[in-house]
């Protein structure tokens, strides 16, 4: 479960267009520690940790230990592209 933990954040930080160091902040995690959990060679993750990453993820927690479901941030960019681009021409 965990390595799926970790993949469902690293899909979510990707989704959002961030770099580990953004996320990180946004998390409130030091860069290298959140490299380290992203990498997976964190495994003493304390609930405090998983909060942070959650609200990163603008995610509730139980949200984000769900694992088995879609990620929301994915699937609503898939919606969207599977959606017809409207481009209006200029005139004039």
């Amino acid at each position: 479960m965990a390595k799926r933990l970790l993949a469902r954040v690293r899909e979510l930080r990707k989704a959002k267009g961030l770099t580990q160091e953004s996320f990180a902040e946004r998390a409130g995690l030091k860069y290298k520690y959140y490299q380290q959990v992203e990498a997976g060679r964190r495994v003493d993750i304390r609930f405090s940790t998983l909060q942070k990453l959650a609200k990163a993820c603008d995610l509730e927690l139980w949200e984000l230990l769900k694992v088995d479901d879609p990620l929301p941030a994915v699937a609503e960019a898939a919606a969207h592209s599977r959606s017809p681009a409207r481009h209006r021409s200029k005139s004039g």
